[in-house]
C-alpha cells in the first residue's frame, strides 16, 4: 500500500516527464529527477532502496550522476564495468541487475523514461553492490545463527555521494573489496576454477577401497596417480606433479603427493588413503567454487582491521593461529565442540592467563557427561579428582561422594562438581580466559593423542590447544617467558597472569583459508554451516 500511494503522489511529475522531448532527454538534467524521482519504479524498490535513493539525489540537489552532456557515457561506463566485477568477487551480478542496466542503456535515446530508470537502477545497482563489497551481500547471523560478530555498519550513499564528487571514481569503487592477501587469494582460486569448470574438465572419480597404506599395492594406484596429475592441472602445489606410470605400487613419491593434498584439506598428512583422504579426493570442483563463494562473503563479515596482534581460531580448520603486524607467528592444532556442543563464531579479547586453574563443571556436563561415569563406578569422582559441592561456596567443605545415592538423580543434577588442578584435569595445566556468554575459553588438554584425529571435535565447546605455553608466550607478549610459566605450573599452586593489555580474539568458521604459505586450504563442513547458508543464499 505504501508503494502504492507513493506511486501516485508522484503521478503529476511523471506526466510532466513524459511529455518532455525525446532531444531534451540529457539536457534537462536535474529537472527529471527533483520532487522524489523514484516515484516512477517505486514498484520495484524497498522502503529502504527508496530512502537511500532520496538521500543521494537530495545532496545532489537532484543533479543526475551517470547520463549528463557533459559527462557523456563516462560515469555510466565505469559503472557498469565496475557492476560487472560481481563475478569475480563471488557475488552474482544477478543481483545488480547488470544484463537489465545494459539492456536500459541501449535505450536511453528512445524515450525519457528509459533514461530515468537507467540513471535511478545504476545508483539503486551501485549502492547495493557497494554494501555487500564493503560488509557482505548476506546477514550473517540469518544464515548463519551461530555466527555472532556483528557486520561492520557502512553508509553506501556517503561513499558513493564522495565517490562521485571526486576525480577517482574508478579507484575508490575498485578499492572495495578486502584488501587482505586471503581474499585475494581466494579470489584468484575462484577464477581458475570457474576457467577450469568452464573449460568442463572432468574430475576423475576414485571408488570405495579398503584403506591403502605406503609401500603397499593395490589397483587403484594408477588411477590416484592420474587424480593427483589432476589435481595438479588445478592447484599447481608441486608435489602433485608426479611421475605417470601404471605401476599399483604405492610409492615414496605417491605418498608424498598424498601427504600435500591431505594437508590441504584438513586432515592428518599420513599417507594413508582411508575414507576422510578419498571423500576429498571425489570433491566435485562445483562445490569447492560455491565454498569459495561463501567463505569470500565470510571474509567481508569480518572487521576490516582485525588489529596488529591478535588470536585467530578457525573452528572448521581446527586451527589457531596468532598474527602480529599481518604474519602469522605460531600455529597449531585444536579440538572443537562436538556436533551437539558447536563452537559458536564470535569475537572478545584475552585478559588473563590462569595456571593450574580448576575446573568449574558445567551442570550440564555434570549432568549428562559425568554422573553416567560415577552410576557406572562408584569411585570416578573421587579418582578423577573431582569435588561434591552443595552450591558454589568452593570454601565450603566437600561432600562424600560415598552418601550420595547417585541413582536416584534421574533430572537435573543439584550439586556442583569442581576438578583440582593435576595431570588429570580436563583443562590441562593453563587456560585463556575472555569475556563471553557462551562460557567459552582456550585450555590445555591432558588428552594430546586426540590431535592426531582428522575431524577434532571432542570438546564441549571449548577450544583445546596443541601448543598451550607457546600461546601464552604471545599472548603475554613477553620472550623467553617459557621457563617461568614452567616453573609456576610445577609449583601445583593456581595463579593468574593478566595480560598487559587485552588482545583481540576471533573465533571464526571458515572452510577455505590460506596458511603462511600462500596456499589455499579447504575444511571439511563439520557443523554444515556451508551448507545450510548455501541453500538460504541460493548458491
Amino acid at each position: 500500500m505504501i508503494l502504492f500511494l507513493q506511486s501516485v503522489r508522484f503521478l503529476g511529475f511523471i506526466i510532466l516527464l513524459l511529455m518532455l522531448p525525446v532531444a531534451d532527454a540529457l539536457s534537462v538534467e536535474a529537472e527529471e529527477l527533483k520532487m522524489q524521482p523514484t516515484g516512477l519504479f517505486s514498484v520495484d524498490f524497498t522502503e529502504t532502496n527508496l530512502s537511500e535513493l532520496r538521500r543521494f539525489y537530495s545532496a545532489r540537489d537532484y543533479r543526475p550522476v551517470w547520463l549528463t552532456p557533459k559527462q557523456k557515457l563516462l560515469p555510466l561506463n565505469i559503472a557498469l564495468t565496475f557492476i560487472a566485477t560481481a563475478e569475480e568477487e563471488g557475488l552474482d551480478s544477478r543481483d545488480y541487475q547488470l544484463q537489465q542496466l545494459k539492456q536500459l542503456e541501449l535505450r536511453v535515446d528512445e524515450t525519457t523514461d528509459a533514461w530515468i530508470e537507467l540513471e535511478l537502477r545504476t545508483t539503486h545497482a551501485l549502492l547495493t553492490l557497494i554494501h555487500d563489497l564493503h560488509s557482505g551481500r548476506l546477514s550473517a547471523s540469518t544464515v548463519d545463527p551461530d555466527w555472532h560478530i556483528p557486520q561492520s555498519p557502512f553508509d553506501a550513499v556517503a561513499f558513493l555521494l564522495e565517490a562521485v564528487t571526486s576525480d577517482n571514481l574508478h579507484q575508490l569503487l575498485n578499492e572495495l573489496p578486502p584488501k587482505k592477501l586471503s581474499y585475494q587469494l581466494l579470489k584468484q582460486t575462484l577464477a581458475r576454477y570457474r576457467e577450469l569448470e568452464n573449460n568442463q574438465l572432468t574430475q576423475i572419480h576414485i571408488p570405495d577401497a579398503p584403506v591403502i597404506h605406503p609401500d603397499t599395492t593395490h589397483a587403484l594406484i594408477p588411477l590416484i596417480r592420474r587424480r593427483m596429475a589432476q589435481a595438479y592441472v588445478i592447484d599447481g602445489f608441486a608435489e602433485y606433479n608426479i611421475t605417470q606410470s601404471q605401476s599399483l605400487h604405492y610409492n615414496d613419491e605417491l605418498v608424498a603427493a598424498i601427504k600435500a593434498f591431505q594437508m590441504q584439506h584438513g586432515l592428518n598428512a599420513d599417507g594413508v588413503i582411508g575414507k576422510n583422504t578419498a571423500q576429498a579426493l571425489n570433491t566435485a570442483l562445483a562445490w569447492k567454487i560455491r565454498q569459495l563463494r561463501l567463505n569470500m562473503e565470510r571474509l567481508r563479515w569480518l572487521p576490516r582491521d582485525l588489529d596488529e596482534r591478535y588470536l585467530l581460531v578457525n573452528i572448521a580448520g581446527f586451527r589457531l593461529t596468532t598474527v602480529e603486524r599481518g604474519e602469522h607467528v605460531l600455529d597449531m592444532r585444536i579440538i572443537v565442540g562436538r556436533d551437539y556442543r558447536s563452537t559458536p563464531s564470535f569475537s572478545s579479547h584475552v585478559s588473563h592467563v590462569i595456571l593450574n586453574p580448576y575446573w568449574n563443571v558445567p551442570a550440564s556436563i555434570a549432568r549428562k557427561d559425568l554422573l553416567p561415569k560415577q552410576k557406572k563406578d562408584p569411585t570416578y569422582f573421587s579418582r578423577e579428582g573431582i569435588k561434591i559441592y552443595s552450591g558454589y561456596d568452593y570454601d565450603a567443605a566437600a561432600l562424600d561422594p560415598e552418601s550420595i545415592d547417585w541413582h536416584a538423580i534421574n533430572k537435573g543434577f543439584p550439586y556442583v562438581l569442581r576438578q583440582d588442578p593435576g595431570a588429570k584435569n580436563a583443562l590441562g595445566t593453563i587456560k585463556f580466559i575472555f569475556s563471553n556468554p557462551f562460557d567459552i575459553y582456550l585450555h590445555d588438554t591432558p588428552s594430546k593423542s586426540l590431535f592426531q584425529s582428522d575431524i577434532r571435535t571432542f570438546s564441549s565447546g571449548c577450544i583445546r590447544l596443541e601448543k598451550p605455553l607457546l600461546l601464552a608466550e604471545f599472548t603475554l607478549n613477553e620472550q623467553n617467558l617459557l621457563t617461568q610459566l614452567i616453573s609456576q605450573i610445577d609449583s601445583g599452586k593456581t595463579s593468574r597472569i593478566n595480560l598487559p593489555e587485552p588482545l583481540p580474539i576471533y573465533l571464526v568458521y571458515i572452510t577455505v583459508w590460506v596458511d603462511n604459505s600462500q596456499r589455499v586450504h579447504f575444511s571439511p563442513d563439520i557443523y554444515g554451516r556451508d551448507e545450510r547458508a548455501l541453500n538460504f543464499a541460493g548458491w
